[in-house]
């Protein structure tokens, strides 16, 4: 089990993905290494105890940033807490 932080939602200039979020991990510093975590699950565990899972999906940039979609969108106190790739 890694550990990671959300770093954002996956945006554009106008729009917002309200279940894509990109996800710094703590020992990733390249791409490829970052491919290789591609199909894992994710967790994020609420303050109150809620569970939300979703799925790595891609790398996101040469720093090794991730990409993570969920099942339902996270809310948006979410942003900058840790979630676990497994």
């Amino acid at each position: 089990m890694v550990k990671g932080k959300v770093v954002q939602f996956r945006r554009g200039r106008h729009t917002i993905k309200e279940k894509h979020f990109l996800i710094e991990v703590e020992e990733i510093k390249s791409r490829a290494d970052a491919e290789k975590f591609v199909g894992k699950e994710v967790v994020w565990k609420s303050p109150a105890g809620k569970i939300i899972k979703g799925k790595v999906s891609g790398a996101h940039g040469n720093k090794g940033v991730v990409r993570a979609i969920f099942e339902k969108g996270l809310p948006g106190q979410a942003v900058t807490t840790e979630v676990e790739i497994k």
